[in-house]
């Protein structure tokens, strides 16, 4: 059996993300290990990129460029909508990624930045664009997808 990360294989990741002033923002310690199907566009370029040919056990400090992470930084105004714009059972939080559609039906990601009384203001800036990302990586488990987690594009 193959143990190298490539392209349709479910790739088992221990992870911290953290950010260029050290503070942790995101981690599997104390959780499972994130589970992704490698080469389908599951992950940030840059971070999937790095770990194309690691194998089980190894470990890796991984560096990513805003434009291989989560983009630049879009100078575009904020979209204000009303709280009762939501569906009901929904709570719009700061960094929340909701789908918009346009007037012409292009369905697009956008993030609420913050709330301030029934005012919801979003744009297209994921929380994380413009920032260099810090990974420290471990590759805990690497198996043939299945030819359905293909077909898919993620993992079952």
């Amino acid at each position: 059996m193959n143990n190298t990360v490539e392209k349709d294989k479910v790739v088992s990741l221990d992870y911290t993300l953290k950010l260029d002033d050290g503070r942790v923002i995101d981690s599997s310690e104390g959780k499972e290990p994130l589970q992704y199907l490698h080469g389908h566009g599951t992950l940030i370029p840059g971070l999937e990129k790095e770990l194309t040919g690691m194998e089980v056990g190894q470990e890796k400090s991984v560096v990513v460029s805003p434009a291989d992470g989560y983009g630049e930084i879009v100078d575009a105004d904020d979209i204000v909508l009303s709280v009762n714009d939501f569906p009901p059972d929904l709570t719009p939080i700061a960094g929340m990624g909701v789908y918009l559609e346009s007037p012409t039906g292009q369905v697009k990601p956008f993030f609420i930045t913050k709330v301030e009384g029934d005012r919801v203001y979003m744009n297209e800036n994921h929380p994380l664009a413009g920032q260099t990302l810090h990974f420290d990586v471990q590759v805990v488990g690497v198996r043939d997808a299945t030819p359905e987690e293909i077909a898919h594009g993620h993992t079952h």
